[in-house]
Parts: C-alpha cells; structure tokens; sequence
C-alpha cells in the first residue's frame, strides 16, 4: 500500500506505467533522501513538532540506514513505493509510531526536490574533480609539446602551422569556459527547496532557514511556488552545461581519431589501448575515442530532450517531470566516464616530432613568407600575389624549420599561465567548503 493511499489501490497497468525506471534512480537518490530527512527532522524538534527523545531516535534510525545505503545493504521492498516511503517504512517498523511523524511539514514533492538538488550537487562535484584531472594533464601536455608543430587546418584543409602544445592548450582553456555554465547549474542545485511542501508552503511554522544551513546550502529558493518550478529549470541549466564540456570532448575525441589515421600519422597509442580488427592484423582502432565522440553526441542531444518534456508546463508540480531522470542521471554518468577516459588515454598519447619536416606540409608555410615580405617592406597585396605565383609555378621553397609566432595566444607565446590561472579561478568557483561540513555535523555521533 502506498502512503498516499486511502482506500482502493491503481491497477496494476497504471502502475507500472507511471513508476517507470524510478526505482533503479531511486537507489542512487537514497543517501540523500536520508541526509534531507535528518535536517527536517531536526527543524521539525526546533520548532516544537518532535519532542528531544523522539528527534534522537529519528537522527540515530535515519543515520543506521545511511550506514546500510554506504554497505549496499538497502533495499526498496516488493510492495514499497520509492525510496522516500522505503525510509519512512523502515523507521516506522524499527522506531514504532515516531517514524509516522518525520513527513510532517513536507510533501514529496519538496522531499524528491531536496533529493535531487543534494543528488545533483554531489555528481557535479564529482565532475569537476574529474575535469580538474584532466585540465592538469592538459596543461602538461602543452607544456611539453609546445614546441613540436603540427599542421593547422580550416575547412578541414591544410592552412597555416600550429603545435601540439597550442592544441592542447585550447582544450584547456575551453574547459575552464565550459565550467562556468556548469557553476551556474551548481549554483541552482545549491538553493534549498524544502518547506516548500507541494508548492504552496505549509501552516506549521517551519524553519526552512535552518535547514537551509543543515543541509550546507548557500540559499533557499524563498518563494515556495519558484521552489517547485526550479524542478524542471535545474535539469535544463545542467543538460545545457553537460552539452558543453561534452562538446570540448567531442572535438577533442573527433580530433584524436583524424591525427591517428595513417594519412596523417601525427599521434599514436600504445596498442594495448587501441583495438584490432577480426581479418585485419594491421589495424590500430581508436574506438575509445569514437566511443567517446558518440557519447559526448548523446549528451548534447539532452537538452533539446528536456527542453521538450518541459514545454506547455505550467506552474507547480506535473507527473512530466519524474522523466528528467531518465536524461540527466545517464547523462552525468556518460559525461563523467568520457572526461575520465580522455584523462586516462591521454597519459599515454604519443606525438610524431617534425611532422612540418616534411615537404608535403610546405604550403602550410605560405602565409609565413608573406609575413615575411610584408615586414620586410613590400604592400600585403604585392606580397601575397608573389606568393601566389610561386606556388602555381612550383618555385615556392619556404624554410620549414622555423616559425616566428610571438603574440599571446599564438605558437610561441602559448599564454599557458594565464590559461591555468583561468581554469584554476573556475574550479575554484565550486566551494565544497560547506557541504563537507553541513554533512559531517550531521552524520557525526550523537
């Protein structure tokens, strides 16, 4: 029986139509569910709803189960509704008529919303710590190869000279802009909804500024009807700050498997991290960075998805939202395992030396003679037509031992510091400070 339920029950059609995917979900939700109910519970004994013995077994019963969730030990019974009614049933079972009384001054609504914003708050956490790892490398790999040039190319054709280190720090430096999209959905996830019951506030006199600090929130959604209707808007700011990162790595992945072609030859993979083909005994696959490119394409389907199921909803809650899951939990996950694998592939790139050496690459050095004409004296036009005609008569011959690039940003003047500086000032955008500490005097012993 369900605890929203009266009398009759639903067919069993509509039940499993409308539960859907919610209880795998709901086992990733379930150690936020309790870390929300220990904070209501001690709101509800700050304002006279529990008594001091009854918020202690409520805190020691909710904390029991936590220590269960972190063992794999939880469980959603045959029966039970979703995770939410699971804990209230394990206290009630274990507690007596106490665990009867934790929902009060809360709805699901507002209960599944603290759930999500704690959730989501908690994966982007882990996001940003795997971004962190691979920006280190990256500002490694630029340092280290920032001399050792590779073709640049526009339309996808060879065009002027560039280096491994100016490719790898574009990533870099692309990352730390995609992070700021990500802080504004850290920065939504971090508002506190609870209080805000189904979306119309409650009669008892609840302290949701209190749980607002309990919980290591940086504010509180105030307004109850904006509370609800965050749900919806959170998932839409994060998919689009998915979408981002996803297609730094995207770019980066489409990249990988271009220069690994035997055309071009500029990087290489021990083979252990490549794969072979069935009849082919030559082939060195790089199917993890296609893998890549293809996840990081699912990701930025998300936010048209969600964008979707949002459209014509009007304000408070609706049943539509229960699908947001189903798009965002996959979709934090898949971005999370493509940043790690990038991080994790990219330890052991290995880059070609004097890939310009080659006569083949001399036209990538066109634009470097009429530089060179120009500064000497002679009009851009007259320049770049003398050029021109040494190409078509075969009489071009540049030296292509050399490239003099110096303005920031460039070749030779990489800006490397200024670039850790900028990714090092967005990560630590996310200050994690407070909900380490909220937490920890939460779970801490009684």
């Amino acid at each position: 029986m369900k605890i929203w339920q009266k009398a009759s029950g639903n067919k069993k059609e509509v039940e499993e139509f409308t539960i859907g995917r919610d209880p795998e979900f709901d086992l990733i939700l379930a150690p936020f569910d309790v870390l929300g109910s220990m904070a209501h519970a001690k709101m509800l004994f700050k304002i006279g709803l529990l008594t001091e013995e009854e918020n202690k077994q409520l805190q020691d019963g909710l904390k029991t189960i936590y220590l269960e969730i972190e063992q794999g030990k939880f469980s959603i019974d045959p029966g039970i509704e979703d995770v939410h009614s699971q804990v209230e049933f394990l206290l009630t079972q274990r507690l007596g008529d106490v665990g009867k009384k934790l929902h009060s001054g809360r709805s699901r609504n507002d209960q599944v919303l603290v759930d999500l914003k704690l959730y989501y708050r908690s994966a982007i956490r882990e996001l940003v710590e795997s971004i962190e790892e691979l920006g280190e490398l990256l500002a490694h790999l630029s340092e280290k190869h920032q001399e050792d040039l590779m073709p640049g190319y526009t339309h996808t054709q060879l065009a002027m000279p560039s280096s491994f280190g100016l490719w790898f720090s574009s990533v870099l430096e692309g990352l730390s802009e995609d992070l700021a999209l990500l802080k504004a959905a850290f920065d939504l996830s971090d508002k506190n909804p609870l209080g805000s019951a189904a979306g119309y506030g409650s009669s008892f006199p609840l302290d949701r500024t209190y749980t607002t600090r309990l919980l290591g929130f940086s504010d509180l959604h105030h307004n109850v009807i904006n509370a609800q209707n965050s749900r919806g808007k959170t998932e839409r700011t994060l998919s689009f700050a998915l979408a981002g990162i996803a297609a730094t790595l995207n770019r980066l992945a489409d990249d990988v498997c271009l220069f690994m072609n035997q055309h071009f030859g500029f990087i290489s993979f021990p083979d252990e991290l490549t794969t072979g083909s069935s009849i082919m005994p030559h082939k060195k696959n790089p199917d993890v960075f296609e893998l890549i490119r293809a996840k990081t394409n699912q990701i930025q389907s998300i936010p048209q998805t969600i964008s979707m199921i949002l459209t014509n909803s009007t304000t408070g809650y609706h049943r539509d939202l229960q699908l947001l899951k189903e798009e965002i939990f996959p979709g934090l996950e898949s971005l999370k395992s493509c940043v790690e694998m990038s991080t994790f592939m990219l330890k052991d790139i290995q880059i070609k030396k004097d890939v310009l050496n080659d006569k083949f690459y001399q036209h990538v050095f066109s634009v470097e003679v009429v530089n060179d004409l120009v500064l000497s004296g002679m009009p851009f036009r007259d320049a770049y037509k003398k050029v021109g005609l040494d190409i078509e008569s075969g009489d071009f011959a540049p030296d292509q031992s050399t490239v003099s690039h110096t303005h920031e940003g460039s070749i030779g003047n990489l800006c490397l510091p200024a670039i850790q500086t900028k990714f090092k000032t967005a990560l630590d955008s996310f200050d994690f400070t407070a909900i380490d500490t909220a937490f920890g005097e939460l779970l801490s012993p009684s």
